[in-house]
């Protein structure tokens, strides 16, 4: 029976081999009792878009609603062979939990810091019949698989520090967060409202700055593993000092895709930075000195005045469109398709000021991503959830279908203007449901 069969045709509760859910901190009475019965469900919405990748349009569910896990499930964590953390939050103390999941054609579903939701009931991941299973009541939805560790996450630096505290991987990706807090949290309400960079820098024992030469030795021992990695991805909070706006920041990127660069003989490499919306001197600066390949400035939420209310601290600074300039000047010298924006996809239906229906959010969004298409700018879309430390902790994110409309008018899009979105795709990103339709 196919995926879709298995969703669209399942009913009742499992037969009882389904194994114990692990402690869900008050997940499952908080969400709201009636969701199901409002709005359509993961069988309805893949009954109604079947051109639509069913793997994609599970992800998108996953990433909305969250995980937990079964202490089955827990039990088939490998820390020898697989990516994992130790997560309170919805395991018993000290278990270690996967750190996100990918699906059986590669699909990846990145989960780390969706877990369990205020609003409606997470999946939850179990171990059946020798295989881990995504669940929902009960009802085996699909099989998953954890994410492998690379082989250099076991090693250290020459100071001493462990190679996975510096660089982060996904499946075909190297992640670097350098710095771990944004200068807009240190100004009172001028923080993004979705974001828990504050809450999660408060959180940890993680140094506020990464040592440049952690960063250039653990790239260097990573990139040693044959087959594993296809692009290498900074990003980190804004930094807004220095002897102009942004300068702080610019050169702190500079250091470090300076050092990886020579890696690659000087030569430009596979790499997307997101960062702060730069000025045309300084991204200059960032194509020429370095061997970096493609740009990200992520607008975040496209309308002017939910950009206005959701981003205070990056409209005052920039204003959005003086933040939509700086996309247009990038594509100038990175070139088209080289040059994308993100969205954290929902934020516009948030209350009070957001829109009234999902339709007129779909409406506002394809309209200003045809607009910066027609600049060979292509916008991503990131599935929002209303995390725990965030202003937009106690929102409602919308709806599946949603999510699923949006990612294929953003895919459309692309497809008519002829945007690559190779830069940020299934292998070099895995987090946008609107990304991986590109794979067909």
């Amino acid at each position: 029976m196919s995926i879709k069969e298995r969703a669209v045709t399942a009913h009742g509760r499992g037969s009882g081999d389904i194994g114990r859910v692990v402690r869900l901190q008050g997940a499952e009475r908080r969400a709201e009792s009636r969701w199901r019965e409002e709005e359509l469900g993961l069988g309805q919405v893949l009954a109604k878009y079947p051109d639509i990748s069913p793997f994609v349009i599970i992800k998108a569910d996953v990433q909305r609603r969250g995980v937990i896990y079964t202490q089955a499930a827990l039990g088939e964590v490998d820390p020898d062979r697989h990516m994992t953390k130790v997560r309170s939050d919805y395991c018993e103390k000290n278990d270690l939990a996967p750190v996100s999941l990918m699906l059986r054609d590669g699909t990846t579903i990145f989960t780390e810091g969706f877990m369990a939701g205020r609003h409606r009931e997470p999946y939850v991941v179990d171990a059946a019949s020798g295989r881990i299973v995504l669940t929902d009541e009960g009802r085996v939805i699909e099989e998953v698989s954890y994410w492998e560790k690379p082989d250099y996450y076991d090693k250290f630096t020459s100071r001493g520090t462990p190679m996975w505290q510096v660089v982060s991987a996904r499946p075909q990706r190297l992640t670097i967060h350098p710095n771990q807090y944004c200068d807009f949290w240190k100004r009172k309400g001028q923080g993004c409202k979705f974001c828990v960079m504050a809450e999660i820098y408060n959180s940890t024992d993680k140094p506020p700055l990464l040592h440049v030469e952690d960063i250039i030795e653990t790239v260097a021992e990573a990139v040693k593993e044959p087959g594993r990695n296809v692009n290498i991805f900074l990003t980190g909070g804004s930094l807004l000092g220095g002897d102009a706006l942004l300068e702080e920041e610019l050169d702190l990127y500079l250091k470090i895709l300076t050092g990886i660069s020579a890696l690659f003989g000087g030569r430009k490499f596979p790499s997307q930075l997101i960062s702060t919306a730069f000025s045309r001197e300084q991204l200059r600066r960032l194509y020429d000195q370095t061997g970096l390949a493609t740009y990200t400035a992520d607008i975040e939420v496209l309308n002017k005045d939910l950009f206005m209310w959701i981003c205070p601290g990056k409209a005052s600074t920039f204003g959005y469109d003086g933040w939509m300039e700086r996309l247009y000047q990038a594509v100038d010298i990175f070139g088209p398709g080289n040059v994308n924006t993100g969205i954290v996809a929902g934020v516009e239906l948030a209350r009070p000021k957001g829109f009234a229906s999902e339709d007129e959010a779909i409406a506002s969004d394809i309209a200003e991503a045809e607009k910066l298409a027609r600049r060979g700018i292509a916008v991503v879309s990131c599935v929002w959830r209303a995390l725990k430390g965030s202003v937009f902790q106690r929102q409602k994110p919308p709806s599946l279908e949603y999510y699923i409309r949006l990612a294929k008018g953003l895919d459309n899009i692309r497809r008519t203007h002829g945007i690559s979105v190779d830069m940020d795709n299934y292998r070099r990103c895995g987090n946008h449901p609107d990304t991986d339709l590109g794979r067909i």
